[in-house]
């Protein structure tokens, strides 16, 4: 009875361990193996979209951003992939560059309405694909952790190859997080400053969000199997990959900016990864924007912003 009866929890218990692999590996393939298209929040953006229609800054910016003739940079990552970005040289910038971020599944056109702002400031600028996005290589999205490194290899270049002098990050969502987890890297005397938009404070706490938010599942025990499925397949678990481990060793002055509306990441954690971070800092939370929306509901107020941090950052030089 008892050998019939271990048996019986043992088949059981297989079936469950199958079930939930087949269930890790398919959230792996939802939430890191890249290419797969995810709707990652529900609620409509119709407002905002109509807003953004109606920008006539941004929508210029757009149309001039089509006008532009970008060089394409290739550079090889430090575990061999091929990752390629777009630039964009202004001829007075005296070795001013931004390096744009973009965000989870995108690529680098989607900061198309950033590059002229920049360019109007006299920055030259570096549009990136992240690993596993657009024209660069790699299987797996690093969501900021693997990209940070990524990022020192831009930097490098930059300074290298470009002459570059004064270089600063802005980030969008994943691409903020990527700005948020290199600032706790060594980073060269030409970096001199952060901007970070819609950024999360670990990977394991927004997939938590996320599992809640759209399947109404709890992380444990899914969230557990997809990050060791993630680390045996990509090197890294979402546990490690930490926007707030690294702000804590940040020096380099830092602007976060995070919508009061944000479905995705949470407002909440703008202001966890500001208590945490080192350096001087800014908070500026805007009301009524979803996520990454910042710019699109108060363009204005984010240029000004922006520029402000831009110019007391550069003046304190």
């Amino acid at each position: 009875m008892k050998k019939k009866l271990f048996v019986t929890l043992g088949v059981l218990l297989g079936i469950v361990l199958i079930g939930l692999g087949f269930a890790g590996n398919y959230f792996y393939g939802e939430a890191v193996k890249r290419g797969v298209h995810v709707e990652l929040y529900k609620g409509s953006e119709s407002a905002t979209a109509k807003v953004e229609a109606e920008n006539n800054i941004i929508q210029t910016a757009k149309k001039w951003y089509q006008e532009q003739t970008f060089e394409t940079v290739t550079m090889v990552s430090y575990d061999g992939l091929t990752l390629k970005a777009d630039y964009l040289d202004h001829d007075f910038s005296a070795g001013k560059t931004v390096i744009l971020a973009h965000g989870y599944r995108g690529h680098k056109e989607q900061m198309d309405d950033y590059v002229k702002f920049y360019y109007d400031q006299g920055f030259d600028v570096l549009m990136p694909d992240a690993r596993g996005h657009g024209e660069s290589e790699g299987d797996y999205i690093g969501y900021g952790w693997h990209d940070r490194k990524d990022y020192q290899g831009w930097i490098d270049l930059l300074i290298e190859d470009y002459n570059a002098k004064q270089i600063f990050l802005h980030g969008n969502s994943m691409g903020a997080a990527t700005v948020l987890m290199t600032s706790g890297e060594i980073l060269p005397e030409e970096v001199k400053g952060l901007i970070a938009d819609s950024g999360y404070t670990t990977v394991e706490e927004e997939l938590t969000h996320q599992l809640n938010h759209l399947y109404g599942l709890p992380a444990f025990p899914l969230l557990d199997i997809t990050s060791l499925m993630t680390k045996i397949r990509a090197g890294y678990s979402f546990e490690e990959a930490s926007a707030i481990d690294q702000v804590r060793k940040n020096t380099k002055p830092l602007l976060m900016i995070h919508g009061d509306q944000d479905e995705l990441v949470p407002t909440e954690m703008a202001y966890k990864i500001y208590e945490a971070a080192g350096g001087e800092k800014d908070l500026w939370i805007v009301a009524g924007a979803g996520h990454t929306k910042a710019y699109t509901v108060a363009t204005k107020d984010f240029q000004q912003t922006v520029q402000s941090f831009l110019n007391r950052t550069l003046s304190n030089e």
